[in-house]
C-alpha cells in the first residue's frame, strides 16, 4: 500500500491517550509528527506515555531498543500552535464541542499551507457542522481512531457534505499504509460503530430491566453463546457507564429521539449515583478490593436421557442433534414443525416470541426456547426459557439433556428473544439500516464491528449465518410484543427476507 503522505509532517492536535496514541501510529509509519497541546507540558508528557508503552514492548520483545528510539525521536513536543505551519496533515484529537474545534480548525487554515489536509478525530459530532466554520471545507475529514491507537485497527473515514472525495481516498489510503482498516461512512449521527453497537448494550439493559436473569449471567451467555471477548456490562463498565450513557444519549438525540435508540433507566441510575464502572471501583460489577466475584447462574441435570425425538427441519439447532448423537443419545427423526422432545419437554429455538406465548399460539404443553449460540456443534453454553405452564418435570428433561450434550446450562425468564437472539437481530438490522441509508457499504459495515469493537462476527454475517428470514420474524414478533417502534424491521432487511437473499 502506498503513502500519499510519504516523508510528509504530520501534526496531531491533543496529547491525551488518543492524541498520543495517533502520534505514536504516525510516528511509526515513519512521518515527522509535531505534538501540541494547549495544557502546559501536556505534548512532553504524551510523549513520555508513548515511549512508556514501547518499552512495554521491549520488555516483551516486540520491538527492539533501536526501533524504540526511532520512533520516540520523530516525534516533537511544540508549545505554540503557529508550530504547525509546516504540516501537511493535522489530526486533531481534543474535547467533544463543536464550537471549540471550529476555532481549531478555523486558526489552522490561517496558520497552515492552502493544501493542508485537516482532520478530527471527533466520534459524535458533524464533519459538516466543523466544517461550515472553514474557508476550505472541501479539505476536512474525519480520521475516527478507536482507543487504544496504536493497537485497535479501525479507522473511520468520514465525509461531510463538503469533504472532496479525493482527500477521503488519499485518507484511506494512508489508514491502511498505517497499518489500519479503513472504512468510510457518511457523516450521519454515530457513523458506523457508535451507531450499529447501541444494541448491544441496549438488549442487555432491556433484560435486565425486566428481570430475566444478572448482569454476570448476562455476560456469560454473550461471551459463551455469542463468542464476544466481553459482555455488555463488563464493557459498560470498562468504558465507564457515563461515556456510554453519554453516546447512547448524544446518538438518541441525533436521530430526533428515535426509539430505537432510547437511553436506560437503569443505566441512568447508576450514573447518577456516581457508579461508573471500574474507575470508580463499582458500576454493573464491584471492583472494590475484596469484594466477592459475581458469577453467572448455571443448572445442574439430576438425569441424562437415552434417546429424544427430532420433528422436521430444526434450521440453526441442526448441529445441536449431531452433537446429541455423537454423546451416545439416540436421536430419532421424524416429520414435524422443527422442534426436539425429550421426554415430557419440546424444545424449540426461539423466534421473538415468548415461551407462554408460542406454547398458547402453536397448543403445545411443556414448552422450553433455547437462545442462539454460534456454535450449537459445541456449545460452551445454552439458555433456556421454559413456558410458565411448563412442569417442573419436563424441565428436567430438558435440562438433563442439554447438560449430557456438554457445557453449562443456564435457565432465565420468559422474556421474548431471550438474550442472544434478540441482540443479533437488533445488531443485523441497525447494521442493514446504516447500508440502507447509505451511510456505508456492507463489508465497511462487518469490518469496522469486527475492528472497532472486535465483534466475532460482522452483524451482516450474522444476518446471512442466521437467515434474513428469521431475523425478520423475530423483530416483528418482539415489536408486536411490546406494541413499540423499537423494533420496526429495515427496509432493506424485509426486502432480502421477501426474496429469501443475502448481504455477502
Amino acid at each position: 500500500m502506498s503513502n500519499p503522505f510519504s516523508d510528509k509532517c504530520v501534526g496531531v492536535v491533543g496529547a491525551g491517550t488518543m492524541g498520543a496514541g495517533i502520534a505514536q501510529v504516525a510516528a511509526s509509519a515513519g512521518h515527522r509528527v509535531l505534538l501540541f497541546d494547549a495544557a502546559e507540558g501536556a505534548a512532553e508528557k504524551g510523549i513520555k506515555h508513548v515511549q512508556s508503552g514501547l518499552e512495554g514492548l521491549v520488555a516483551r520483545n516486540k520491538i527492539s531498543e533501536n526501533r524504540l528510539v526511532e520512533i520516540v525521536g520523530r516525534i516533537s513536543a511544540i508549545s505554540d500552535l503557529k508550530a504547525l505551519a509546516p504540516a501537511n496533515l493535522v489530526v486533531e484529537a481534543i474535547v467533544e464541542n463543536l464550537e471549540i474545534k471550529q476555532k481549531l480548525f478555523r486558526d489552522l487554515e490561517e496558520i497552515c499551507k492552502p493544501d493542508v489536509v485537516l482532520a478530527t478525530n471527533t466520534s459524535s459530532i458533524s464533519i459538516t457542522a466543523i466544517g461550515a466554520a472553514l474557508k476550505r471545507p472541501e479539505r476536512l475529514i474525519g480520521m475516527h481512531f478507536f482507543n487504544p491507537a496504536p493497537i485497535l485497527k479501525l479507522v473511520e473515514v468520514i465525509s461531510g457534505l463538503a469533504t472532496d472525495p479525493k482527500i477521503a481516498d488519499q485518507i484511506s489510503e494512508l489508514s491502511a499504509y498505517w497499518g489500519k482498516h479503513p472504512v468510510h461512512a457518511r457523516s450521519t449521527p454515530g457513523f458506523i460503530v457508535n451507531r450499529v453497537a447501541r444494541p448491544f448494550y441496549a438488549e442487555a439493559l432491556r433484560v435486565l430491566e425486566e428481570g430475566a436473569t444478572d448482569v454476570a449471567t448476562i455476560d456469560a451467555v454473550m461471551r459463551d453463546c455469542g463468542r464476544f471477548r466481553m459482555g455488555p456490562f463488563e464493557l459498560m463498565d470498562l468504558i465507564g457507564l457515563d461515556v456510554n450513557y453519554a453516546v447512547t444519549t448524544s446518538v438518541f438525540d441525533a436521530f430526533y429521539r428515535d426509539s430505537r435508540f432510547l437511553p436506560s433507566i437503569v443505566q441512568k441510575e447508576y450514573v447518577d449515583g456516581g457508579l461508573l464502572g471500574r474507575k470508580s471501583g463499582q458500576g454493573f460489577f464491584d471492583y472494590r478490593e475484596g469484594a466477592p466475584r459475581t458469577l453467572p447462574a448455571s443448572l445442574s441435570a439430576n438425569n441424562s436421557p437415552i434417546s429424544v425425538k427430532v420433528k422436521g427441519d430444526l434450521g440453526p439447532l441442526a448441529s445441536l442433534a449431531d452433537s446429541m448423537s455423537a454423546n451416545g443419545i439416540m436421536v430419532e427423526r421424524t416429520e414435524g414443525s422443527g422442534v426436539i422432545q425429550v421426554g415430557d419437554a419440546t424444545l424449540a429455538l426461539t423466534d421473538g416470541r415468548s415461551s407462554t406465548q408460542r406454547a398458547f399460539d402453536s397448543q403445545i404443553d411443556n414448552l422450553v426456547l433455547l437462545d442462539l449460540c454460534i456454535d450449537f456443534s459445541a456449545p460452551r453454553r445454552l439458555v433456556i426459557a421454559p413456558s410458565d405452564n411448563c412442569s417442573a418435570n419436563a424441565l428436567e428433561d430438558a435440562i438433563g439433556l442439554l447438560k449430557a450434550i456438554g457445557g453449562d446450562v443456564s435457565q432465565i425468564g420468559d422474556v421474548p428473544g431471550m438474550i442472544m437472539m434478540r441482540t443479533i437481530c437488533m445488531l443485523a438490522n441497525e447494521a442493514a439500516d446504516a447500508v440502507y441509508l447509505r451511510v456505508c457499504n456492507e463489508d465497511d459495515c462487518d469490518t469496522a464491528m469486527r475492528s472497532g469493537v472486535n465483534y466475532p462476527r460482522g452483524p451482516l454475517e450474522w444476518a446471512d449465518k442466521l437467515g434474513c428470514s428469521i431475523i425478520v420474524d423475530v423483530l416483528d414478533h418482539l415489536a408486536s410484543f411490546y406494541g413499540i417502534d423499537r423494533y420496526r424491521v429495515s427496509p432493506l432487511l424485509r426486502r432480502k427476507a421477501i426474496l429469501s437473499q443475502r448481504f455477502f
